[in-house]
C-alpha cells in the first residue's frame, strides 16, 4: 500500500521546468481560439450596428387597400405634411407629420404616379397614368379641382417657381409636358427620341433637366422659352430615371436602373464625376441637404445611403427593408426618412415606414 507520506517525497522531486502535458497546452490552444473568434464576432457587429445609417422607429398605417404598388412622396414643409401617392389604389394620402397621422385620403386620381406642390399657386399637381392626366389639388382644401389631358404615362413632376410651371415627364410618349400654374393648362409639349424619366428643376441655372433614360443624357431646358438648350451624356450610367439635385454643391444623383449604379453628376462642368454601387432595383432618390445625404430605395428590399463629402460620396451601407419599396422622400426639417411598403415579410401591407438618421 502507498501512503502520503511515500508519494510526498516524489512529487518534491520533481524538476521545477517539468513541462504540462500536451492535452493542456492543445485545450489552452483551442480556449484562446475560442475567445478570440468571439471577440472578432463582437467588433463586427459592433461595428455594423454603429455603421447602420438609418434606424426605423415606426409606421404610419394608411386606409386603402394592402399589397397595392406605391410611388411618389413629397414634403410640404410650411404645413409639415406628406404627400404620399397609392399607385394601385389611386388615392393619394396627405400625412400630418406632427401626429403620424392620415389627415386626408384624396381618390379619383387612377394610376397616380409622381406628385408635386405648387406653393406660391397653393396647388398639388398629381401624374395620373392609367387615364393620362395630370390632376389639380387646392392646397388648403385638398380637394380635387381639375383634370388636364396629357399624352401617355405622365410619370415624374417638377415645378418651376419663377416661372409658374409644371413640368410633367410623359414617358411613354417620349415627352415633357409643361402647365402654366395660372391657367392650369398645358402651354407647351417638348417631344423627344427617348422615353423621359425623371425631372427636375435646378433653381441655380434656372433649369428645367429631365432624364432622357433610353439614351443615358440628361436634357436642358430654359423655361423661358421651354426650348431644349442642351444634352449631356451620364457616363457609364444606363437607364438614368431617378434624380435628386444638391443645389449648393452644384450636384446631380443619378440612379442608373439598368446596371445598378448611382452617379454623381458635376451641374457645373455637365460631366459624371462618380458613379457607386446600390442594390438591385434603384427607383427614386432623395436628398438632405443639411445633413448632406443621399437615399436611394431599391425594389430589391434595401435603401442604399451615401455622405456627402467634398463633392463625393462615401457609401454608408445598404438598409434592409422590406422588398418592393422603391420610393422614400427625407423631411429636411426632422431628417426622418419615409418609405411606404406594399408587402410586410412577403404578406400585403399598406403603411410607411418611418426611419430617423443615425449620425
Amino acid at each position: 500500500m502507498v501512503t502520503a507520506v511515500d508519494v510526498l517525497p516524489q512529487i518534491e522531486q520533481q524538476p521545477a521546468n517539468r513541462k504540462l502535458p500536451l492535452f493542456c497546452d492543445s485545450h489552452i490552444r483551442w480556449m484562446t481560439m475560442k475567445l478570440m473568434a468571439a471577440a472578432a464576432l463582437l467588433f463586427c457587429a459592433l461595428c455594423c450596428f454603429a455603421a447602420e445609417p438609418l434606424r426605423l422607429t415606426g409606421y404610419i398605417e394608411v386606409p386603402g387597400p394592402k399589397g397595392k404598388r406605391f410611388d411618389y412622396l413629397t414634403i410640404d414643409p410650411e404645413r409639415h405634411h406628406l404627400f404620399a401617392t397609392h399607385l394601385g389604389a389611386g388615392q393619394l394620402y396627405v400625412v400630418d407629420l406632427g401626429k403620424n397621422q392620415v389627415l386626408k385620403t384624396i381618390s379619383d386620381l387612377p394610376g397616380i404616379e409622381g406628385v408635386e406642390i405648387a406653393t406660391e399657386a397653393t396647388k398639388v399637381y398629381t401624374s395620373d397614368w392609367f387615364e393620362n392626366k395630370i390632376g389639380v389639388i387646392d392646397l388648403e382644401t385638398l380637394q380635387l379641382i381639375k383634370k388636364i389631358p396629357t399624352e401617355a404615362k405622365p410619370d415624374g413632376i417638377a415645378y418651376a417657381a419663377p416661372f409658374h410651371k409644371i413640368y410633367v415627364s410623359d414617358e411613354r410618349a417620349k415627352a415633357e409636358a409643361v402647365v402654366d400654374v395660372n391657367k392650369d393648362e398645358i402651354v407647351a409639349t417638348l417631344h423627344f427620341d427617348s422615353e423621359t424619366g425623371n425631372v427636375r428643376y435646378d433653381p441655380e441655372s434656372k433649369r428645367a433637366l429631365v432624364n432622357l433614360q433610353d439614351k443615358n443624357l440628361i436634357a436642358e431646358i430654359d423655361p423661358a422659352t421651354d426650348k431644349e438648350t442642351a444634352r449631356y451624356p451620364v457616363g457609364e450610367c444606363r437607364g438614368n430615371h431617378g434624380m435628386a439635385l444638391d443645389v449648393e454643391h452644384r450636384l446631380a444623383f443619378l440612379v442608373c436602373e439598368d446596371n445598378n449604379l448611382l452617379s454623381v453628376f458635376d451641374l457645373r462642368s455637365h460631366r459624371p464625376v462618380q458613379t457607386l454601387p446600390i442594390r438591385e432595383g434603384g427607383d427614386v432618390v432623395a436628398y438632405d441637404p443639411s445633413l448632406r445625404r443621399v437615399y436611394v430605395a431599391c425594389y430589391s428590399g434595401f435603401i442604399s445611403a451615401f455622405q456627402e463629402e467634398s463633392g463625393r460620396l462615401r457609401k454608408l451601407g445598404d438598409v434592409a427593408v422590406e422588398k418592393k419599396v422603391h420610393s422614400l422622400a427625407v423631411d429636411p426639417a426632422t431628417h426622418k426618412v419615409y418609405a411606404p411598403e406594399q408587402e410586410e415579410h412577403g404578406r400585403p401591407s399598406a403603411r410607411i415606414a418611418v426611419y430617423e438618421a443615425v449620425e
